[in-house]
């Protein structure tokens, strides 16, 4: 008799994804068993494996070559399909097994999830992955959330098929329950800020500066070679070389002007406003996106409400181009800031433990938002864990200082002519509030308790007691 072949990882779903990361696994060794529920995607992939990846015809046979504990990753559609599936494969798992939602799952289904199965003694785990599909076949940014005893069990695997930077794999434990799911979302909503910022500066440079895709290339690929460098700016230089073969002009022109969103943007903004964080970038670039999905709207408006002639800058261009620059970099930095306050906020509310360099040293390679910028971060962390907010941190303040001046030009530039940047403005409107030490919420407060009776607090009285005044007597 042959002797059963035990395998160490399962892959539930073989679209492109799923057999990525399956292929991944296999480049480093590590004996995997697939399923999907139609059969040709597990024969593709096992193809395409050269016969290294086990292609499984059901669950039950899935489980069975699996060597305990058995390590499950489910990369199918998020909601509905995971309890299906999950609802399937409980009865075949024993105590002790570890089941790994890799899709972008909302975090509080993760959170259900993992008590649901914690009875069983079934150990449930959501992991954020980043990086695309290139980034899940070479090396991607994995944020895993659940047990941290049971994580010991998956390290090995995980390091090895992760992006690895100078500072190790992009892999860390990130937290218990659905702390890996809610860096992932965030992590998603500093994405749709960093894409908007990019395409205000675009914007810019090509109806201000006046420069075609050919120069926009050169400057985006100059770009990349300093502080700006990341994957984003990288991608974007080479968009702007992409031809049209229709047209024989540059395909970017051709492209229909109404950007869509899969949820994840959204689902930041409605945890931030939830909870009291203020990520205004974020939320500016979604906005962007809802507006731009208007097009015949915005035809018939750019007909009928008046604003500024636009005309061509007439100054240095150079010197616009590197305001443009620095202007995008401190948008960039005032993001992260966002978004980590965010991530810190939820944190310490679930008692999450988790550490903020950590999440920016993981961020660093593999995923959509790697950057130079993140070393900045990194270090940031390194000084100071206890953070309350990235601004404060003395090596971020620097880069802000230094380039406070082009930003509040380039939003004031873009204003006279009446181009819109909502979401580089938005981030120098949450830093100016930031650093604001009187703001005048005290007037909102003396309202609200004008017309509503809903109290306030005096400045001069530290013991927090609220009063209410007869204001319209």
């Amino acid at each position: 008799m042959t002797e059963k072949k035990e395998y160490e990882f399962g892959v539930i779903g073989m679209a492109v994804m799923g057999r990525n990361l399956a292929l991944n696994m296999t480049d480093h060794g590590i004996r995997v068993a697939v399923y999907n529920r139609s059969s040709e995607p597990t024969e593709t992939a096992v193809k395409l494996s050269g016969g290294k990846l086990h292609g499984t015809s059901s669950l039950v046979e899935l489980v069975s070559s699996l060597g305990r504990p058995r390590k499950i990753l489910l990369m199918i559609k998020a909601g509905e399909a995971i309890d299906a599936v999950m609802e399937q494969l409980a009865p075949l798992l024993d105590a002790g097994d570890i089941v790994i939602d890799g899709g972008n799952s909302w975090y509080e289904d993760t959170r259900r999830r993992e008590k649901n199965y914690l009875s069983a003694g079934i150990k449930f785990f959501g992991v954020g992955v980043s990086g695309g599909v290139d980034g899940a076949r070479h090396g991607p940014s994995l944020m895993p959330g659940g047990d941290r005893t049971a994580y010991q069990a998956l390290k090995p695997v995980f390091e090895a098929i992760a992006a690895r930077t100078e500072s190790g794999p992009c892999v860390t434990y990130v937290g218990p329950d659905g702390a890996g799911h809610f860096v992932k979302m965030v992590h998603n909503g500093i994405e749709y800020a960093d894409m908007q910022f990019i395409a205000e500066a675009y914007h810019l440079l090509k109806d201000v500066a006046g420069l075609n895709p050919d120069k926009l290339e050169d400057v985006f690929n100059e770009w990349n070679l300093g502080p700006l460098e990341s994957f984003l700016i990288e991608i974007t230089a080479k968009i702007f070389a992409v031809k049209d073969p229709e047209s024989g002009g540059y395909l970017v022109d051709q492209i229909l002007d109404s950007a869509e969103q899969k949820g994840t943007g959204l689902w930041t903004a409605r945890v931030a406003l939830e909870q009291g964080v203020a990520i205004p970038s974020i939320i500016a670039a979604i906005d962007a996106r809802a507006l731009s999905s208007r097009k015949a709207e915005r035809v018939r408006a750019s007909r009928l409400l008046p604003g500024p002639k636009l005309t061509r800058h007439m100054g240095d261009t150079r010197k616009l181009i590197q305001q443009i620059h620095d202007a995008l970099l401190a948008s960039k930095v005032v993001a992260y800031a966002q978004g980590l306050s965010l991530i810190g906020t939820l944190s310490s509310r679930n008692a999450w433990g988790i550490d903020l360099g950590e999440i920016a040293r993981i961020w660093k390679g593999g995923c959509i938002i790697r950057a130079r910028l993140l070393d900045l971060v990194t270090q940031a962390y390194d000084r100071d864990n206890a953070l309350p907010n990235l601004l404060l941190d003395a090596g971020i303040r620097e880069v802000i200082e230094s380039r406070q001046v082009a930003w509040r030009e380039v939003v004031c530039l873009a204003q006279t002519h009446g181009i819109p940047v909502p979401a580089m403005a938005s981030g120098l409107a949450y830093y100016d509030s930031y650093r604001c030490a009187e703001l005048p919420q005290n007037l909102i407060q003396a309202q609200r308790d004008a017309f509503g009776a809903h109290t306030y607090r005096r400045k001069d009285d530290g013991s927090g007691k609220v009063i209410h005044t007869e204001w319209l007597d």
